[in-house]
């Protein structure tokens, strides 16, 4: 059996969720409900959940503000929020999981299974990436967490050279000749590499600027990189790639 504590300063939205997870999570059992930050931090002096489903915008203390408070963080994380541009993208550099009011069943089932399978491989430094990128947004944090079907693997963000689609996976192409198979979309991880030098060149194919040895002309042409490998630059993107590779050209 798996322990949950809902965290959410919307009862009608605690209601819903106890609902859902009864419904169609019916390994989960919920140990408490919180209406507030503070109701957490009582709660866990004797409660310990395996998943926390935590919403983000509360009063008096929202979400992350009460993460830096817990004590220790040995339980699997559930954002759920309305939309929030800024929270999420936050969320998703530190390849933890959320869901979007009104949750979706099948959304839920997802981030459950998920939380479950990453609890054979703990990895406490994404709350920490995501903390800082909370914290100091202009600073790059120059550590990523990718998803992959073992679990989560740190990364320098330097050290990636492409990135791959597959399917609804990506393959990322680092230093070293190593290879990463992130269980995230091409989209998912462009949207996570956005403040670095990196730049959509195909609709299968993100690079890393700085890894760029030689670009050759051509209908969209195709860029050499650092690891000796060619990638095909689609017309729609040439132009956008030549100013970036050219920032000081008028």
């Amino acid at each position: 059996m798996i322990t949950a504590t809902i965290v959410d300063d919307e009862p009608y939205c605690c209601e819903t969720l106890v609902t859902l997870l009864e419904r169609y999570c019916p390994e989960v059992k919920i140990l408490d409900i919180c209406y507030s930050g503070a109701d957490v931090l009582q709660s866990f002096k004797e409660k310990k959940p395996d998943i926390l489903f935590l919403d983000i915008e509360m009063p008096h203390m929202n979400g992350f503000e009460l993460l830096v408070k817990l004590p220790e963080i040995n339980f699997e994380l559930i954002f759920t929020t309305s939309y929030d541009q800024y929270a999420i993208k936050a969320i998703r550099f530190s390849a933890l999981d959320y869901l979007l009011k009104p949750i979706d069943r099948e959304e839920l089932q997802k981030a459950v299974q998920k939380a479950v399978s990453r609890m054979k491989h703990p990895l406490p430094q994404q709350i920490e990436i995501l903390l800082q990128k909370l914290n100091h947004p202009t600073i790059p944090v120059n550590k990523i967490a990718i998803p992959t079907m073992e679990g989560l693997q740190m990364i320098f963000v330097e050290s990636v050279i492409s990135c791959n689609a597959d399917s609804n996976y990506t393959i990322l192409f680092l230093k070293n000749k190593q290879k990463i198979t992130a269980s995230r979309s091409l989209k998912e991880i462009e949207e996570m590499l956005e403040d670095y030098s990196f730049a959509r060149v195909h609709h299968s194919w993100l690079v890393n600027l700085n890894e760029v040895e030689k670009y050759i002309k051509g209908e969209g042409g195709y860029l050499l990189m650092s690891d000796g490998t060619t990638i095909d630059v689609s017309r729609s993107r040439k132009e956008i790639l030549i100013k970036r590779l050219q920032p000081n050209k008028q």
